[in-house]
């Protein structure tokens, strides 16, 4: 009986030792890592300024075709393709012999017009006595009477003519209505040119000052009516701030420019509507036909700004990871309402004071836990 006791301790002992053999303690190497760390960023409001951009057509305050009142060959060029002239200066002369000869006609015309008075005056002087004394019938004195009107209005008529030739005269010099510059020459020296002709002898720009037309969308139109001032769209446009002109090589015009006015209808065709700008242009830098850009700001006071580089964009969405509390992140949609710089502006999704994940953005998922590293304030910075 002894010995079955002894060999139940011994098994009852060899069963102990291979459990605690068995029971081993953990290896930090298995411990769990922590958690990995990001920059953040904690979102602040200040004001700002964004820009908006639209393609646009440059014109000159006045863009006049030249064309001939009058017909005949081009005696004379007098000026060259791209000159500046001034008000009243001649551009072209057109052969005139045919205008003096009916000049000279006109005007004999008019001498024996006024002749006949005089011959129609004398008769009249002639018979007033005859008839006061009964010589003659005052019939004679009638009849000498209407001649002396129909003398009367002949010279007028005839005055008429030579009014009519001077002018056509004078149209043979073709001057400038306005100063500018001149485009193309299209028709030279020994041309025979006419009023009827489809194309203008040149064109004429005055662009002292240039209008400059873009187009707003209905959406753009409906953000311009509520981002300015003004119960009209006149006193909105009195409170709209300069605007600036970028040209086709995106360098800016050295003059700011004032939108003037905004067209009375929207197109049918593009559902945009006209709006006008005026530049001035002392030093003739822009031409009719010039292109561009005009660049709108804005004014957003108290807004709230999100790097561009912290966000993603995931199905036309744009994300942000958001850290909560635990410091674990979640993606968060963002409504961007403009770009100023490397920031987006933001009108939902984040509020002030927020934080959010900076850089490495690819290497997250939603309702991760991170290490947050020193938080950065982003500070708006008013452009």
């Amino acid at each position: 009986m002894k010995q079955l006791l002894s060999i139940k301790t011994l098994y009852a002992s060899l069963i102990l030792v291979l459990l605690g053999c068995s029971a081993k303690t953990p290896d930090a190497s298995t411990s769990a890592a922590p958690p990995e760390s990001f920059p953040v960023v904690q979102i602040s409001s200040a004001s700002t300024t964004t820009y908006s951009e639209y393609p646009a057509s440059i014109e000159g305050t006045t863009d006049v075709e030249i064309r001939p009142q009058v017909e005949g060959f081009l005696d004379q060029v007098l000026v060259n393709e791209g000159a500046f002239v001034t008000a009243g200066q001649p551009l072209f002369k057109i052969n005139d012999r045919l205008y003096r000869e009916q000049l000279n006609s006109a005007t004999s015309s008019l001498n024996a017009a006024q002749a006949a008075i005089a011959n129609a005056q004398l008769e009249i002087d002639k018979l007033t006595p005859l008839v006061q004394n009964k010589v003659v019938a005052d019939i004679q004195l009638k009849m000498a009477q209407t001649a002396y009107k129909v003398a009367v209005a002949n010279a007028q008529q005839a005055k008429a003519q030579v009014a009519a030739a001077n002018i056509n005269l004078g149209y043979t010099t073709v001057k400038a209505p306005v100063s500018g510059y001149i485009g193309r020459l299209l028709k030279k020296q020994g041309s025979l040119v006419s009023r009827s002709e489809p194309s203008p002898l040149t064109t004429l720009s005055d662009v002292h000052e240039v209008h400059v037309y873009f187009s707003l969308g209905e959406t753009d139109f409906i953000g311009f009516k509520e981002n300015y001032k003004g119960t009209s769209i006149e006193e909105k446009i009195k409170h709209l701030p300069p605007v600036s002109l970028v040209l086709a090589d995106n360098s800016i015009h050295p003059q700011q420019g004032k939108i003037e006015l905004v067209d009375g209808q929207f197109d049918r065709t593009t559902g945009a509507i006209t709006v006008r700008a005026s530049f001035p242009n002392p030093q003739g830098l822009l031409r009719s036909g010039n292109t561009g850009k005009i660049r709108l700001a804005l004014e957003h006071a108290n807004a709230i700004l999100v790097p561009q580089a912290a966000t993603v964009e995931v199905q036309d969405k744009i994300y942000v990871y958001k850290v909560g509390d635990s410091n674990k992140v979640a993606r968060n949609p963002i409504t961007i309402i403009g770009k100023t710089g490397t920031d987006y502006l933001v009108s939902d999704g984040v509020k002030v004071n927020d934080k959010i994940v900076k850089n490495g953005l690819d290497h997250l998922q939603d309702g991760m836990v991170i290490t947050p590293l020193k938080p950065e304030v982003q500070v708006a910075v008013k452009n």
